[in-house]
């Protein structure tokens, strides 16, 4: 039977350097690791300050740190993945994830619940996205589209699965014995499957192109293009990551139920898989700049609508799958940006780079959306202030074409 090209870069059949394994591993992998690390806080942590009584702003600031420590962190994991592949990357992350969650389970005060989330932001950087990007787009290339979108397809299910099955484990037990079964889950899902499933020889990285940097990243990483595409994806994410924070709290400021409140989050994240089944089919309409402020401005658009619809529910879950369509498809905008502009040779150090600013607004956007809503009079002027950040993130974008020199 002959493979089709489809075929090929979807399994790896046909070609040495596309291990069979990685892609369904990397499927599973996602899904969880977003699912535990991330998509849980946001349902318990209403739990946690009614039971503990800190403050909502400080758990929401131990979480954020993590999410910086994880920014950081992406720059040395970036350059690692490089030169040594994904397998030791993204095992240690593996078993540190559910060690710090246990840390995070246990901690009897506020100090030893940060020192967990940092532990876990360190986890992020070496289990999210960026690592399995870099690995798909060196085992893939040229075809490494295909390979991304399927597993951010199996990823964008990690809400939809994790946001629910949290709620569920809440309403039966106390928020540190959640965390735990969680752990317990994490661990069982992502430490073996990194450890054997990444094991396929890493190939070298291939020759710069024409028009792509030959001896080395510093050209780009010192262009005009790569800041504004750096400020793009700054004030994007700090939209949208605060978006997905704040969604559970302006749901139940709107008088529904956090069981309401977390399906709505959980089918976002199965608009995110339908709008990456879309992705392929624009990148081959649009060009790169037109994509880019496109969908940025359409993450604005659906965050204006949360902002001035106040109901019913079931015309603010619509509203919710809109938005996770438009985060879906800017994920693989986003894990694409370097290799359209500046090719795949230096893909995990300049990915590293580029997303070091992004990531670190939206570590910060969890704690600055928790700290002035209060002020701004409530979540939907929240959503208001955020819709109007992802307008000049759309603004900035027109700015992010590289020139021949730049390249």
């Amino acid at each position: 039977m002959t493979n089709t090209k489809a075929d090929v870069a979807a399994t790896g059949t046909g070609v040495r350097s596309r291990p069979r394994a990685v892609l369904p591993a990397l499927c599973a992998t996602q899904i969880t690791s977003w699912g535990v690390l991330y998509y849980a806080f946001p349902v318990l942590n209403p739990a946690i300050t009614q039971n503990t009584g800190w403050p909502a702003g400080a758990t929401t600031a131990a979480f954020s740190a993590a999410l910086i420590v994880s920014a950081v962190v992406g720059i040395y994991v970036g350059r690692v993945l490089d030169h040594r592949g994904p397998r030791l990357v993204m095992t240690a992350g593996s078993v540190l994830g559910p060690t710090s969650l246990l840390v995070v389970a246990a901690a009897p005060n506020l100090a030893v619940f940060t020192a967990g989330w940092l532990l876990a932001g360190a986890a992020m950087a070496a289990t999210f996205y960026p690592p399995a990007f870099a690995a798909l787009t060196r085992w893939w290339a040229p075809d490494h589209i295909r390979a991304l979108t399927i597993v951010t397809l199996a990823g964008g299910l990690a809400s939809t699965v994790f946001a629910p099955l949290t709620a569920v484990l809440a309403g039966h037990y106390a928020w540190r014995t959640t965390y735990a079964v969680l752990a317990a889950i994490l661990a069982a899902l992502t430490i073996p499957t990194h450890a054997l499933a990444l094991r396929a020889p890493w190939p070298p990285a291939p020759d710069a192109g024409p028009g792509h940097p030959a001896k080395g990243p510093e050209p780009a990483m010192r262009s005009r293009a790569f800041r504004m595409l750096a400020a793009t994806f700054t004030l994007s994410a700090f939209a949208m990551y605060a978006v997905v924070i704040a969604l559970v709290p302006l749901f139940l400021e709107r008088g529904y139920t956090t069981t309401q409140a977390a399906w709505a989050l959980g089918l976002g994240g199965a608009g995110q898989t339908l709008g990456r089944t879309l992705y392929a089919a624009l990148a081959r309409h649009t060009g790169t700049i037109t994509r880019t402020a496109t969908l940025v401005g359409l993450g604005g658009l659906t965050t204006s609508a949360l902002a001035l619809i106040p109901g019913p529910y079931v015309l603010l879950v619509v509203l919710s799958v809109l938005a996770g369509i438009v985060r879906g498809n800017l994920t693989l905008l986003q894990a694409t940006a370097v290799t359209d502009r500046w090719g795949t040779t230096h893909y995990g150090r300049l990915s590293g780079l580029l997303g070091a600013p992004a990531h670190t607004a939206a570590a910060l956007a969890p704690f600055a959306g928790t700290l002035i809503a209060g002020p701004l009079g409530g979540y939907p002027a929240l959503f208001a202030v955020l819709a109007v950040l992802s307008a000049a993130a759309a603004i900035t974008a027109f700015g992010s074409r590289p020139t021949t020199q730049e390249r």
